[in-house]
């Protein structure tokens, strides 16, 4: 896999650069505001990683403004959302200037919480995260620390034991900063964390603690497929406890992903969705194309990125 780093005075240029460098199959990881404009990160795989694209639509850089609007309103998107998209500009260039990107830092000794509403799919995708560092040689620490929901423990248990990894069981706060202090510092750590109410003060401040005492990262796993106005409320209410990662979950189920624009656009950094019921299909890179492409495509005519399945 080819790696590079683009820096330009806008996000036009930037993106021009990367397709001029790259071409057009080049995957944007990263995305960041530096003093002299933005930077971007992006990849390339190997000749036989790539995948044709399975819409016959028009391209996303070829709708018009209309047509954006159009699309964007099919898909719930939220009035303010819709407005900052739809100014004229190819869809993608108006996500990447809207919106974070950036991948779960699975680096050694960070502590990467997955948190949420219940039913969210913080299980399977600790599951997912814990399958593709286990294949990539790396042994995570897993720790679960929902002592809410009936089966949780037994559920990632069940995932751990196919994978030949410990299971740390942490049902409360005292006991999740215990396993987090002892943590292995050559490998992340993978805290699979209750069911959170947003708006709830009790669940936030824990929430917050968690992650300003072990300088955690913290990712807000949510279904893609739920009402737009609710998840921009839960991101927003999220991030102001410190959560700056977004991974939308049953994105092959979403035919609307107004809850996904929603989401991202209160700030926090979209990288990578959930696709699939298994531990082993991973999670798929989303990039400013990818959902411009999604979000100007029928759901039937999606083109679904490769899984990343070793970090």
């Amino acid at each position: 896999m080819r790696l590079r780093v683009f820096h330009a005075a806008t996000s036009a240029q930037a993106l021009a650069n990367v397709r001029r460098e790259l071409g057009e199959d080049a995957l944007i990881l990263a995305t960041r505001r530096t003093a002299g404009g933005i930077e971007i990160t992006a990849a390339l795989g190997d000749a036989d990683e790539q995948q044709v694209p399975l819409s016959s639509a028009p391209a996303a850089s070829a709708a018009t403004a209309a047509q954006i609007a159009a699309s964007l309103r099919a898909h719930g998107v939220p009035e303010p959302c819709l407005t900052r998209l739809s100014g004229g500009r190819p869809l993608a260039e108006a996500i990447l200037e809207a919106f974070r990107f950036a991948p779960l830092p699975l680096e050694p000794g960070r502590v990467i919480v997955l948190c949420g509403p219940p039913g969210a799919g913080k299980t399977l995708t600790t599951a997912k995260l814990a399958t593709r560092l286990r294949l990539a040689g790396i042994t995570p620490t897993v720790v679960a620390a929902d002592g809410r929901r009936a089966g949780a423990v037994d559920q990632l248990a069940a995932f751990t034991r196919l994978l030949g990894l410990n299971l740390v069981v942490a049902p409360d706060v005292s006991r999740l900063a215990k396993a987090i202090a002892r943590r292995a510092p050559e490998a992340p750590t993978l805290v699979d964390y209750a069911g959170t109410d947003p708006f709830s003060e009790q669940d936030g401040a824990e929430l917050a603690a968690v992650i300003a005492a072990f300088g955690a990262e913290a990712a807000l796993v949510l279904p893609a497929g739920i009402d737009a106005q609710e998840a921009g409320d839960m991101a927003e209410a999220m991030a102001a406890r410190g959560v700056g990662h977004l991974v939308p979950t049953r994105l092959d189920f979403a035919r609307r992903l107004g809850a996904v624009v929603a989401a991202a656009a209160t700030g926090l950094a979209v990288g990578e969705g959930g696709i699939g019921p298994g531990a082993a299909n991973g999670l798929v890179p989303l990039d400013p194309e990818t959902l411009a492409d999604w979000l100007l495509s029928p759901p039937a005519a999606r083109r679904t990125p490769r899984p990343e399945i070793a970090a």
